[in-house]
């Protein structure tokens, strides 16, 4: 009997044993898998939270806003600037693993690669396109804040710079101002891009430029680009003649969609009181002189790195607002904007602590 017993035991054993070679088989091979995963490419980049900064402080030790030649008041609160951290770019993309963690966190948002890094732009050259379009943002923003002030000045169009290898390599060279295209006076940036595309695709267009004082002329033959536009290969931004020195520092940090956030921190400074009356409040949107504005990306990172940061109020572009439904983190409310009037109201009502159910928010756009 005890023979008998044993015998039965060992045959009871054997299932269970060989289940366990069986489950340690598969975590083996899931463990290969993943180790696979960690070091296989993928063509997409990953975009999080960035780095937070209210304008109305310091960017180290300096001051994000710094103004001369006019009267600026002391102001309270914080108007925080939100910015997106992109992982990867076309030389070295997230590996699968990675993109499996930001797929399970509602904060990080996986997207193809070629919407970030066009495969016709190296890393640098797309790095520059965005240190050019904050630079042009934060003239946009002196200009909108200054207009709203009753300020007047003049404005040109210049070359931030000139692409290697491009149509105008060797010809137009960065600080030109542009002043004639065809013969035509552009009138701003998306007139001057405008009149490039009357090329009907033979010969040249004519150029004209200021150059030291001297007017040269110079014949430049287009290409296409990815939109199907006709391009210089130049990248170009507005300059004005301000009658107000407005310097804004921030480092590391490119791209236009901190435009609105730059105006109402100028605006704060040139009016008396507290704009914010102490409130902390962050946005974001790209501004231009007309005061409109923009739609930017990654706006749901940028609403959690406002929650992150402790902003209880969060002023978003309005035709953001299909993202933003539906995806506003915990604790945060959210308004909509359209026009800088339309910003400078919403932080106006916030910081008087006014009844904000009149404010237009995505589901009352």
């Amino acid at each position: 009997m005890p023979e008998n017993l044993y015998a039965q035991g060992e045959i009871k054993k054997k299932p269970n044993s060989a289940r366990s070679v069986v489950g340690l088989a598969m975590l083996v091979v899931f463990a290969l898998g993943l180790l696979t995963l960690s070091f296989v490419q993928a063509p997409y980049v990953i975009e999080r939270p960035g780095p937070v900064v209210n304008v109305l402080g310091k960017d180290g030790d300096e001051d994000v806003i710094s103004i001369t030649g006019a009267k600026t008041y002391k102001t309270t609160g914080q108007l925080d600037l939100l910015t997106v951290s992109v992982v990867g770019n076309r030389e070295q993309t997230p590996s699968w693993s990675e993109l499996l963690w930001a797929w399970l966190d509602p904060a990080e948002a996986i997207v193809s690669l070629d919407s970030v890094f066009p495969d016709n732009q190296t890393t640098q050259e797309s790095e520059a396109e965005s240190t050019a379009m904050m630079e042009q943002s934060q003239q946009d923003a002196v200009a909108t804040a200054l207009l709203e002030l009753g300020y007047k000045f003049p404005e040109h169009i210049y070359i931030q710079e000139v692409s290697k290898n491009k149509p105008s390599s060797g010809k137009l060279v960065a600080g030109d101002y542009i002043t004639a295209i065809d013969g035509k006076t552009p009138t701003s940036i998306d007139n001057m891009r405008d009149l490039i595309n009357e090329f009907d695709g033979s010969g040249a267009v004519k150029v004209s430029v200021m150059r030291d004082a001297r007017k040269i002329d110079f014949d430049i033959t287009p290409i296409k680009n990815s939109d199907d536009r006709w391009v210089l290969g130049i990248f170009v931004g507005t300059k004005f003649d301000f009658p107000v020195q407005v310097d804004l520092q921030l480092s590391d940090i490119g791209g236009p969609s901190g435009g609105m956030m730059f105006a109402l921190g100028i605006y704060d400074q040139l009016t008396p009181g507290a704009l914010t009356g102490g409130q902390h409040i962050a946005g974001t949107g790209t501004i231009d002189v007309d005061g409109y504005i923009g739609p930017i990306g990654g706006i749901r990172q940028k609403m959690y790195g406002a929650q992150r940061a402790g902003a209880k109020f969060f002023l978003a572009p309005v035709d953001n607002c299909n993202e933003v439904t539906g995806h506003i983190p915990a604790g945060l409310k959210v308004f909509s904007v359209t026009t800088f009037k339309d910003a400078l109201g919403a932080v106006t009502a916030i910081g008087n602590k006014a009844n904000l159910n009149s404010l237009s928010t995505c589901a009352t756009k």
